[in-house]
């Protein structure tokens, strides 16, 4: 896979309560992810980025928000969640500082 492809599969890692909570339980990380990537994309991309060992990726398709745009109705965009859960040891440093 290209280093290209790599980026593009996934967008951001999503930093919240929730996703900190499961990181914490049960070593997993949660990123959007672009909305055509299937799970063997995730796994290829989270283990040549961050260099570690994934055991299980799940996948979830968000529905985007109904939202009202000055009286106007509109919607978000759906998009893709990946949680990925690593080997006992190991951790992914997203450089964020608290």
């Amino acid at each position: 896979m290209s280093l290209n492809k790599l980026y593009t599969t996934l967008m951001s890692p999503i930093i919240s309560e929730k996703s900190n909570r499961v990181g914490e339980q049960s070593n997993q990380y949660v990123f959007k992810v672009a909305t055509n990537a299937t799970k063997k994309q995730v796994k290829d991309a989270v283990e040549k980025l961050f260099d570690v060992q994934v055991e299980k990726v799940q996948i979830l398709n968000m529905k985007g928000k109904s939202k009202v745009f000055r009286q106007r109705q509109g919607k978000r965009a759906d998009w893709k969640k990946a949680y990925v859960r690593v080997q006992d040891g190991q951790m992914i440093d997203f450089g964020v500082a608290e």
